[in-house]
């Protein structure tokens, strides 16, 4: 039995073009569900202000692949926000990645057990107070030495389970509620640089990759981002279950890139980062707005021609022709999508720039 993937876009092009601020729905849909999430220890957080991040399965487009991104301690990009994690949903034909994002309030994420807090609904492993972040030391590994903002919440937490997706066959069938929609459009941003530098030194290192390590990473977790060696590093003590690799086609997966502007997820309308000043906040937003606006308009416009042309060539009844029309279509879509993410991570890095004395905690 072979499985078909679909790639929307390269998943490595779209992680690098995504910037700090930037939050959206990653193009990448795949028919084969992630493995199960790794058994590990929590490494001690290392210091106040720090924030827990959960480790998943991410997809190397370029080796067809997943691979594990560790779970790790990150400072977030401001004070009172929290990360809601990435998940895999099932589409209806496909597993859809969903980013992760930071925001005041923590949203859906697939009803995910990823454990350490973020047991499938909210996060139970500490909360904001007066501009400091308490940590619950009931859930969370936190030195009460070093780091004397903390408590203990005991949470009753039974069922355990290490399944790593949302719907389709033996996926979480957990569905948001109006809290967690609500909190999917307030203000928001993207991973942090740090989060994004984590991902690709995850992608760069084979041994991440679940065809090699069965679905036991050799990292599992890190006490910081992007620190993969030393006394940090937590390796998973088991898989959280079986793992059976994609079937390949003369060594590789089956794909095939999207072929028109309707086979691609919805364009996220992003918020500007919080810079520290109110009027260039609002100038911030106006211009991704306007941003939002023209893409949108081109991306109607692509697809309102590619179905014209998909209707006359079908009344030509020419097996060549419609073949050459579909490759052309999947081209105009792929330089539409590329365009689109370079000029969403360069009007970002404009805006990366904040005040000497942001809001970010220390």
């Amino acid at each position: 039995m072979h499985f078909r993937f679909i790639r929307t876009l390269s998943f490595a092009l779209v992680m690098l073009c995504m910037s700090a601020a930037a939050f959206a729905r990653i193009g990448v849909v795949i028919t084969v569900g992630p493995p199960p999430l790794p058994i590990y220890e929590q490494p001690v957080c290392p210091g106040d202000g720090y924030l827990w991040t959960p480790g998943y399965w991410a997809w190397g487009d370029d080796f067809d692949d997943y691979y594990w991104v560790p779970g790790t301690w990150v400072m977030g990009p401001e004070v009172g926000f929290l990360w809601t994690p990435g998940y895999w949903g099932w589409g209806g034909d496909s597993f859809v990645f969903y980013d992760g994002y930071w925001g005041p309030t923590i949203g859906f994420y697939g009803g995910i057990d990823y454990g350490f807090g973020y047991f499938g609904v909210g996060f139970e492993g500490g909360r904001w107070d007066n501009g400091h972040f308490f940590y619950n030391r009931a859930v969370l590994n936190v030195n009460g030495t070093d780091i004397h903002n903390v408590y203990n919440t005991t949470i009753n937490h039974t069922t355990v389970n290490h399944v790593s997706y949302n719907g389709g066959s033996g996926g979480i069938t957990a569905h948001p509620t109006a809290g967690e929609e609500a909190a999917a459009h307030e203000r928001h941003v993207g991973p942090v640089a740090a989060q994004t530098q984590h991902m690709q030194e995850a992608r760069s290192n084979p041994d991440q990759r679940a065809s090699k390590n069965g679905g036991k990473p050799p990292v599992a977790a890190t006490g910081r981002p992007g620190e993969f060696k030393g006394n940090g590093v937590v390796k998973a003590s088991d898989a959280g279950g079986r793992y059976t690799p994609p079937a390949k086609e003369n060594g590789q997966a089956s794909a095939s890139p999207a072929g028109h502007v309707r086979d691609l997820p919805p364009a996220e309308h992003s918020t500007a980062p919080n810079t520290g000043n109110t009027k260039q906040d609002k100038q911030n937003q106006k211009q991704l707005d306007k941003q939002y606006a023209q893409q949108q308009k081109e991306r109607q416009q692509l697809q309102k021609q590619q179905d014209k042309e998909d209707q006359r060539v079908a009344k030509q009844n020419d097996a060549a022709r419609k073949q050459q029309v579909e490759q052309q279509h999947q081209q105009q879509t792929q330089q539409l999508q590329q365009r689109h993410q370079q000029q969403n991570q360069e009007i970002q890095q404009r805006m990366q720039a904040r005040p000497e004395g942001g809001g970010r905690p220390r």
